[in-house]
């Protein structure tokens, strides 16, 4: 069962492209601009392979991501087409797939699952008059893996690059498959076959190949391929240096159409026999083979026949086709809001089981932490004759919130930060908006915290000696549960940095400002009064003020307090740390916003910020 999908073409004209001159370059040039492409012209056709080449810095994939409206930055020029009507990126997104150099995947799940999370997100639930039922969209997914040949491997992990999981030629496989299921019409593809050997880059060419032969629209960047690869594709366009085109059009058998047009060129070597001919060609057309000639090999083209040929097919597939219809979609993403939320759940959900590295470091050191404190303080949480074991006592749990704390914050950010990349891919193959996607991941990581202050709570409540009352375990539990839930939710706010290593220089900043004014080490009615606002936006301050005044805050019995007279519990803690038990009714809410603040700023930022320049 094949789904179907509309052939489309896409046509461009005089597509220039501009980025802000680099500093180090404006003492040489007086120009603002530094222009990457010059008035490309050229066209891409269903059921045609076209190669993007030119040497290192020419300008391939700087093109690729301009028409596939893949650049975050610079200025763009030029009339670009699709099947005759003017690209709109946000309905191009929806028929198109863009295939990445860097394979970037969810480690943590399969193949099958990976495709399944693709499809169920960008295939629409009708087309034409076709209803895309869930078992249609499964059984499109098995058929495109036996297409490209990874029905045999569905059930493995995909893993990190270079560390566990697939190998380099089964990802790329995977990234091409990947936009595969979305059925798009139109395919870039960023040099597939690049870092494989011969038989990898094979069986990669292969599966491009099969893409082709369905009918769609397939563009590849190409780097210096083997003769085989070279000869898998149907047309060429090449590039120079400064992003000019110097030839466009088919390759023919043997390459000898591109051959041909270069040999004819006065001055130009002939190919020698059994010589690969796109080694040849980068070299008969280099800087140095320009200098040589004394000509301008873009010039040339300009005035050939070729040039003429392809000039006119633009215009003809500039004009819509009569009884045609530009590209209309009703919603901006192929699934509603909560349908983006559903799927990003379930591959939150698989990625989270099956990370045990994450969840089993924190649980273990969760799980260490309340024993070790709990076998240093064993029942003294009643015990208490004056006010330096109080303080200890109340030390405690501050210590063992904040180490479990900073532990599940430093814990997370490696894990937000490898997803983030593959965040990044797929809201720019439109999948779906940010903000299903991060309550998904927020959402996911309640289960996980419950099940942590559940245990310590227990631990901690019964090896120190605390008094058991249902409301105060309930207290205990409370405070412990949304302290961790912020800690964590905390640390995933590592988007707001480019990578997770400066995101932890900058937590550690912040930890030593919660220590600092948590009320413990400096109690409230010490802390002066220019820096008293610090006090109530630090969370950590009142969750030792919740661990405290519900577990004490109501004690009546003396303790002796050094140079004073000896006086109830409840009232040191009034007095001494500014702790009021009716007060709660503020405390509690106030923790609920503090973790509900650092999971809506973390889903803000994801949404605002991108660090990926192309």
């Amino acid at each position: 069962m094949v789904l179907p999908f509309s052939p489309l073409s896409m046509c461009f004209e005089d597509v220039n492209y501009y980025v802000d001159m680099p500093a180090e370059m404006k003492l040489r040039v007086t120009d603002d601009r530094l222009q990457l492409l010059r008035g490309v012209t050229g066209s891409f056709r269903p059921g045609v392979l076209t190669a993007l080449m030119g040497v290192s810095g020419a300008g391939k994939t700087t093109l690729m991501d301009v028409l596939a409206g893949r650049k975050t930055g610079g200025y763009i020029e030029g009339d670009v087409r699709i099947s005759g009507y003017p690209k709109n990126q946000a309905t191009f997104a929806r028929i198109s797939g863009y295939c990445e150099q860097n394979d970037i995947h969810s480690p943590q799940v399969t193949i099958r699952e990976s495709l399944i999370y693709s499809a169920f997100l960008r295939l629409p639930e009708k087309i034409g008059d076709q209803d895309i039922t869930d078992d249609i969209k499964i059984q499109f997914v098995d058929e495109v893996m036996e297409l490209v040949e990874l029905d045999n491997l569905k059930d493995a992990l995909v893993g990190l690059p270079g560390i566990s999981g697939l190998s380099t030629e089964q990802r790329k496989r995977l990234t091409i498959t990947v936009e595969l299921v979305a059925n798009p019409s139109i395919i870039f593809m960023d040099e597939p076959t690049s870092g494989l050997d011969a038989r990898a880059a094979a069986i990669v060419m292969r599966t491009v190949r099969n893409t082709v032969d369905t009918g769609r629209t397939v563009v590849c960047t190409i780097h210096q391929p083997s003769i085989d690869i070279f000869e898998a594709f149907d047309e060429l366009l090449l590039l120079k240096r400064g992003g000019q085109v110097i030839y466009s059009g088919k390759l023919g058998l043997n390459s000898q159409e591109m051959v041909e047009y270069f040999e004819a060129i006065p001055g130009v070597p002939k190919i020698k026999d059994k010589y690969n001919p796109a080694t040849w060609m980068l070299e008969v057309s280099s800087v140095a083979a320009e200098v040589r000639l004394n000509m301008d090999f873009a010039d040339y083209y300009k005035t050939s026949d070729l040039f003429k040929k392809n000039k006119a097919l633009v215009n003809r597939l500039s004009q819509p086709e009569p009884g045609t219809s530009d590209l209309y979609f009703p919603t901006e993403y192929s699934q509603s809001i909560i349908g983006q939320f559903k799927a990003c759940l379930w591959k939150h959900w698989l990625t989270y089981w099956r990370n045990p590295d994450y969840n089993l470091v924190r649980f273990s050191f969760t799980l260490f932490t309340a024993l070790l404190l709990g076998s240093i303080f064993w029942k003294i949480g009643t015990n208490i004759g004056d006010a330096n074991t109080l303080r200890m006592v109340i030390g405690a749990m501050y210590t063992a919130v904040m180490f479990v704390g900073i532990n599940n914050c430093s814990s997370v950010q490696p894990i937000v930060s490898i997803e983030r990349t593959v965040f990044y891919r797929e809201r720019a193959a439109g999948m779906y908006s940010a903000m299903p996607y991060a309550i998904a991941q927020v959402v996911m990581e309640i289960p996980y915290v419950f099940v942590q202050a559940s245990y310590y709570t227990l631990i901690i409540y019964a090896m120190m000696g605390f008094q058991w009352t249902v409301a105060k375990f309930f207290w205990f539990f409370f405070v412990s549960y949304f302290s961790f839930l912020y800690f964590t939710y905390y640390g995933m706010m590592t988007v707001i940095s480019p990578n997770h290593e400066v995101a932890a220089i900058f937590a550690a900043a912040f930890y030593s400002l919660f220590n600092l004014f948590s009320g413990f080490f400096i109690p409230r009615p010490k802390i002066p009064k220019w820096w008293i606002w610090y006090y109530w936006i630090c969370p950590l301050a009142w969750t030792v003020y919740g661990l405290i005044v519900t577990q004490y805050g109501d004690l009546e019995e003396t303790i002796s307090v050094p140079g004073q007279s000896d006086q109830p519990i409840s009232f040191y803690i009034s007095h001494h740390f500014g702790f009021h038990r009716s007060f709660m009714a503020v405390v509690a809410p106030v923790l609920v916003l503090f973790a509900v603040f650092f999971a809506f700023m973390y889903a803000l930022c994801l949404k605002k910020l991108s660090f990926q320049q192309r």
